[in-house]
């Protein structure tokens, strides 16, 4: 053991270490130039990453050459000690592991929406151990921003379901269910509602074409309707009119927002087209 402990404390050692240093101070240095130099977020916040994992990378290497030789004397201390770090840092070592596979295969990068278990949020941030998400929907509705940051252990790739909302094609489905009387038009009420559906469309026709032939190179996906549509159905109630339509995944509330204000100031116009809801009758 004494051997062992000498070995850190060796010329080596004393060199590595004030190596180690200046590759810091310079990543360091490097980083406030780039904070300052770049406006960009996204560019700025990739050059960030690139430096200080390319300062770790040459720690590493220039470690693995200044310890050639002691890692040599000392290598039966780390044969016994190998197997109880392995068990201690399994969780360190599933979330490296993690990394190299976001890395590699990008199941999703920086500006990402993405929900892996039970948290839904935009990546912001991918560190060698964990993913930085800001949160969004829990209390909020329409997937909007809580405010919090999560992180999570990169090992979740291989535990949990990876969902990527914007990963090549940037849309979703949203729909909006409307439920009119029986005794309602529901036909024009109909209308109403895909008339103003169709200029949310129009505003993004090209992009939706674009995304999807993108799409189509890597995996198998062929969409034939891509308008808004209103399917009709028979409620309880009343006759429910559900119209589905392609937003951006972060226009979502907005459209929804904007449909509904038309659709109501219409409705409102027409005498022959009523909102149902439930109503309760007591008997005594």
């Amino acid at each position: 053991m004494i051997g062992a402990i000498a070995v850190f404390l060796d010329k080596n050692s004393v060199q590595f270490f004030l190596f180690a240093v200046a590759i810091y101070l310079t990543g360091s240095l490097i980083v406030k130039i780039i904070n300052r130099q770049t406006w960009d977020l996204r560019r700025r916040h990739t050059a960030r990453k690139i430096t200080l994992y390319s300062s770790g990378l040459l720690i590493i290497v220039f470690g693995i050459i200044f310890w050639l030789e002691s890692i040599k004397s000392v290598a039966v201390v780390i044969s016994i000690m190998g197997a109880g770090l392995v068990v201690a840092l399994q969780d360190v070592i599933m979330c490296f592991a993690g990394w190299v596979l976001i890395m590699l295969k990008h199941p999703f990068t920086v500006g990402d929406r993405i929900e892996i278990g039970t948290i839904k949020g935009d990546v912001i941030d991918v560190r060698m151990f964990q993913t930085a998400l800001l949160e969004v929907g829990n209390w909020v509705d329409a997937d909007q921003s809580t405010g919090r940051v999560v992180h999570i252990p990169n090992s979740s790739v291989f535990k949990e379901k990876v969902y990527n909302y914007t990963e090549g094609f940037r849309c979703i489905w949203n729909e909006i269910k409307i439920v009119v009387t029986f005794e309602s038009n529901w036909k024009k009420a109909q209308e109403i509602i895909l008339r103003h559906a169709n200029p949310e469309m129009d505003k993004m026709t090209e992009k939706v074409q674009y995304s999807i032939r993108r799409m189509a190179e890597q995996y198998m996906i062929h969409y034939e309707k891509l308008t808004p549509i209103v399917y009709v159905k028979i409620a309880d109630n009343g006759v429910a009119l559900t119209l589905r339509y392609l937003t951006e995944v972060k226009e979502r509330r907005t459209t929804e927002d904007r449909i509904s204000k038309n659709v109501l100031d219409d409705f409102a116009a027409e005498r022959d087209i009523n909102f149902a809801y439930p109503t309760y009758r007591l008997v005594r």
